[in-house]
């Protein structure tokens, strides 16, 4: 995938109106589970908040709203894998 392509994507927690990727901010894909495809912003986040993953609120989950979909990354920092549901 080039680098076009992938910030072609939506990103998670952005108004509807305007979902898309900004300049100069840091994404990271959401691989499979119900947020596959959407971007993360991490451009705040430090290295070690990056290395632990996170656990992102959705109504699409197994635990419906108020659910979580954790996401931990990969060693290439570039994409978060899904590694399940959480209440």
């Amino acid at each position: 995938m080039d680098e076009l392509e992938f910030m072609r994507g939506r990103v998670y927690g952005a108004d509807h109106e305007d979902a898309g990727p900004r300049r100069g901010r840091v994404y990271v894909e959401l691989v499979a589970g119900p947020l596959d495809g959407l971007l993360l912003d991490v451009t705040d986040w430090s290295a070690r908040e990056r290395a632990e993953g996170v656990a992102l609120r959705t109504e699409i989950g197994r635990y419906g709203p108020g659910g979580r979909a954790l996401y931990v990354p990969r060693p290439d920092g570039r994409r978060f894998d899904w590694h399940g549901d959480a209440p």
